[in-house]
């Protein structure tokens, strides 16, 4: 995908969050692999405003300081990339399968990192985030490397996780398609949380899962 179009993409999806109510004000970010990187959201510019040109490419390695690397003319616009982008860049450069991250703080998926709890596979659409639950990442303090790395771990076989006391995260091939998951993780979160007002909801086994995954591996979208 050129440049540009991969930029558009990117806006596009990060007022789609803001419009599923996935996040608010500046709060999350976005990022997209390019050939010599990553395209990031920058930091604390509403969603609403943010137009293509403000995207900031980056190196997926800090320079010898943990800084930063800024690619090519980003350099001279002395733009913010987001506080998290070691986390974008530490899944990016671990998962080389994955094209798109998003991360951001919607209400149930939050409050259930905030209870530490992961989603157990209480419906069979978890199976979408890649394994028979959705994990909860260990807490560390934002935009740091225990973070990153944390969360970098967690995803070693997932496609999304909760994040201890903070949020959740999706990946996907493109930008698009770590919405779509990040849609399907926060709607998994408040059915969950809706379920457990009632009692504790019944877990499907783990053959039942693997089931659903083998099927999921199959499972082509018509285009």
């Amino acid at each position: 995908m050129k440049h540009a179009d991969l930029a558009h993409e990117m806006i596009h999806v990060g007022r789609a969050l803001l419009e599923r109510g996935l996040t608010r004000g500046t709060s999350g970010n976005l990022s997209a692999r390019t050939p010599t990187g990553m395209l990031i959201t920058p930091s604390a510019v509403p969603w609403n405003e943010l137009q293509a040109d403000g995207l900031i490419e980056l190196s997926l390695q800090p320079d010898e300081a943990g800084e930063p690397v800024v690619i090519g003319d980003d350099a001279a616009r002395n733009l913010r990339p987001s506080s998290e982008w070691r986390l974008h860049a530490s899944v990016l450069w671990a998962r080389i399968d994955v094209g798109a991250v998003v991360h951001a703080h919607p209400p149930f998926a939050t409050a259930l990192s905030c209870l530490r709890r992961r989603i157990p596979a209480f419906h069979y659409m978890v199976a979408a985030a890649g394994g028979h639950d959705i994990p909860c990442a260990p807490y560390a303090t934002f935009g740091t490397a225990e973070l990153a790395g944390a969360v970098a771990e967690t995803l070693a076989d997932r496609r999304a996780c909760l994040m201890a006391n903070h949020g959740m995260i999706a990946l996907g091939s493109t930008p698009t398609d770590a919405l779509a998951l990040a849609t399907e993780v926060e709607a998994l979160a408040e059915q969950y949380c809706t379920a457990l007002q009632v009692g504790e909801p019944v877990v499907l086994p783990a053959d039942e899962m693997a089931r659903v995954s083998r099927a999921f591996a199959d499972y082509r979208p018509n285009r």
